[in-house]
């Protein structure tokens, strides 16, 4: 079915555009391998995000991910004392086991169950433990569960997620404020218009490690549309709250997903 495979995050796995669903991606059977990519783009007030990578999906019950993020701060890094268009890089590398439940079929009342862990490495070590940092590298470690109740053409979504990341682990990981990991939640809600045309949100909370820098949750409005089987084109108005000091980031973001 179009669009139960959801869409691809920022950190490259499957799911929304900030929250990471049980979902495995790709088009795959229970008894074949899929393939999805993806590249996305977040314009904000003062930075912008670029993101891509691909995702493998096998038995839909195994997911590997990778992601590359290139954080641009654009004016706003003289601002910082960065230089203006400095860019801050991360890997991530991810796999999400589906553990039982299906998201589509079976009893109402038990979703798809999925746990993952995504290995986070920010490749300017150097800058983030200048800003207070504790580490350039994490691991976030995610459970989730996922149901389309199909009745209702409504999906609902609750993640839960261990991470120490600061601003998705692109300013690093644990600060003078924390240094340990700490459960924050993850939620989204989407209602299917027709099999091609979804519109829902999202909420994620974040941890605030940083002294210099308050960080808040983050949320979007999305539409998310499949013009035909193996390419979904996702939409959103997203607000991820401060960044590194400056006023609230609020934008729009676009992604292109191709799937097989």
């Amino acid at each position: 079915m179009l669009l139960t495979n959801g869409v691809t995050t920022v950190e490259g796995s499957a799911g929304g555009g900030l929250s990471s669903w049980a979902v495995i991606p790709g088009m795959e059977t229970d008894h074949g391998v899929g393939i999805s990519a993806f590249v996305t783009g977040l314009s904000l007030r003062d930075f912008r995000l670029e993101a891509h990578g691909i995702a493998i999906g096998i038995r839909n019950r195994l997911a590997l991910s990778y992601a590359r993020q290139n954080f641009n701060t654009l004016s706003a890094g003289t601002a910082l004392g960065l230089g203006h268009g400095y860019t801050f890089r991360q890997d991530v590398t991810a796999a999400k086991l589906r553990l039982f439940g299906d998201e589509v079929y079976g009893p109402a009342w038990l979703p798809q169950v999925s746990v993952g862990a995504e290995f986070k490495h920010n490749l300017n070590g150097a800058v983030v433990r200048l800003v207070g940092a504790r580490q350039s590298a994490g691991t976030d470690f995610t459970a989730s569960a996922t149901k389309l109740m199909l009745g209702q053409s409504v999906l609902i979504d609750t993640t839960f997620r261990l991470t120490k990341a600061n601003q998705f682990g692109l300013l690093g990981f644990g600060g003078d404020r924390r240094a340990g990991r700490r459960a924050e939640f993850e939620g989204a809600l989407g209602y299917q218009l027709s099999r091609r045309l979804v519109v829902g949100a999202e909420l994620r909370t974040r941890p605030d490690n940083l002294g210099f820098a308050r960080e808040t949750g983050a949320h979007d409005l999305f539409v998310a549309w499949s013009p035909q089987r193996h390419v979904t084109v996702t939409g959103a108005f997203v607000d991820i709250g401060p960044v590194a000091t400056l006023r609230p980031q609020r934008g729009a973001y676009l992604s292109l997903q191709i799937t097989t």
